[in-house]
């Protein structure tokens, strides 16, 4: 078995693995805290999960407790993680992280970009990015993953093939990305009260987004990046804008990114819009593209569960890969539906 450790197991991100460790048949959650939570049985806060952990008690962070595990996952903000991981990376099997403490590689973006300082350059340049559709190979035996965020998943998803392909400019590039309520965490906000998101859409984040750089690093474009907040619980959809840069047409975008993920167990290429209910529950991104000869412009477009394939199943298939483990396993391909 893989003993498994879950920090700040509290959140959604945490229930969220909980709920997919619940089902690997590799996994065995030995540890999880929620130092909010501390003392709090997670069949309480997370009456969803009860049949599997009934006597799951959420703890506070003890280091000692890590020590020796398989599989850390860090589910803390982004300076937490980072003051963290160097205490657990070496001491434990592998750590994947679902912060952005790791995920630029570029430690000058972090104070413009997120308002903090990296002071681990060493750790930065380890840490592996947790794609594994791009970036399999690095991952497996990585020390120190770094999941993707969540906009990040779908934007590099339908566009990292056409730029890879030479067929669309790196520059001049739109990503218009619509998200569920459970994206902004389980913390009190005002824009998440029911009677701030229900029946309304806003557009967030306006030209300073911090996923921008992420985008740009994975992708390989100069990115526009405008997240928009919908009134649904879980799922993205992520519109990306481009202009072609060879001869193009539906056929051949689609033909392209049927390519690149031919081989993708959690990536499906369609000719049919994708949306974000197909998605629900599962780790699979629904993809899909266009050309306009009218307007010039190549349309490519992604859907996910921002929970599953965008957070914390993410994270499960790069630490599978990680471990040698079967990649799929604990992780479904087919959505909840209706």
């Amino acid at each position: 078995m893989t003993r498994v450790g879950i920090i700040g197991a509290s959140g959604y991100t945490g229930a969220e693995l909980l709920r997919l460790a619940a089902q690997h048949p590799s996994y065995e959650v030995v540890y999880a805290t929620g130092d909010s939570q501390a003392g709090v049985r997670a069949a309480s806060l997370y009456p969803s999960l009860a049949a599997r952990y009934p006597d799951l008690v959420f703890e506070s962070f003890d280091p000692a407790r890590a020590q020796g595990l398989d599989l850390v996952f860090l589910g803390l903000p982004h300076e937490a993680s980072m003051a963290l991981a160097p205490q657990l990376v070496g001491s434990v099997g592998c750590v994947v992280d679902l912060s952005a403490a790791y995920r630029l590689k570029d430690a000058s973006l972090y104070p413009g970009w997120y308002g903090f300082t990296h002071d681990q350059p060493e750790l930065l340049g380890k840490a592996v990015y947790g794609l594994p559709e791009l970036h399999r190979a690095a991952l497996k035996g990585a020390e120190l993953v770094a999941t993707p965020g969540c906009h990040v998943t779908a934007a590099t998803l339908a566009l990292a093939p056409l730029v890879t392909a030479g067929l669309v400019h790196t520059t001049g590039v739109v990503v218009n990305s619509i998200t569920g309520i459970s994206g902004a965490g389980r913390g009190l906000k005002h824009t998440s009260l029911f009677c701030s998101a229900d029946e309304d859409v806003t557009a967030y984040g306006l030209l300073d987004h911090r996923h921008t750089p992420e985008i740009e690093q994975e992708v390989g474009a100069q990115v526009l990046f405008t997240p928009h907040l919908a009134p649904m619980n879980r799922g993205i959809l992520a519109t990306c804008y481009s202009r072609p840069a060879a001869d193009v047409s539906t056929e051949s975008l689609l033909a392209a990114l049927t390519a690149a993920y031919a081989d993708e167990p959690f990536v499906v290429v369609t000719e049919a819009s994708p949306s974000t209910k197909a998605t629900l529950g599962s780790n699979t991104a629904h993809v899909t593209a266009r050309f306009d000869a009218r307007t010039g412009t190549v349309i490519s477009i992604c859907a996910i569960d921002n929970l599953a394939k965008g957070a914390s199943g993410g994270a499960v298939q790069a630490a599978n890969v990680a471990l040698g483990l079967p990649e799929a396993a604990g992780l479904t391909s087919v959505g909840v539906y209706p």
